[in-house]
């Protein structure tokens, strides 16, 4: 398993990543993150994509880099 800091470039990293993907690499339960998006009150926010959640691999990496979006 890829954690966000060892893919070589940007090139391979996908825009956005899935709930379950989401928290996985941030070491977060998958609820904890719906919950964010649900209340809006979380340091990251996700975009929605037909329904679904969508978390910014961006905005991933700039949270377990110590900053907030």
């Amino acid at each position: 398993m890829m954690r966000i800091s060892q893919f070589q470039s940007e090139a391979d990293l996908p825009a956005v990543l899935d709930t379950n993907e989401a928290a996985l690499r941030i070491n977060r339960r998958p609820q904890t993150l719906r919950k964010w998006a649900c209340l809006e009150n979380g340091p990251i926010r996700p975009i929605r994509i037909n329904g679904r959640l969508a978390w910014l691999v961006s905005d991933l990496a700039a949270l377990l880099n110590g900053g907030e979006k």
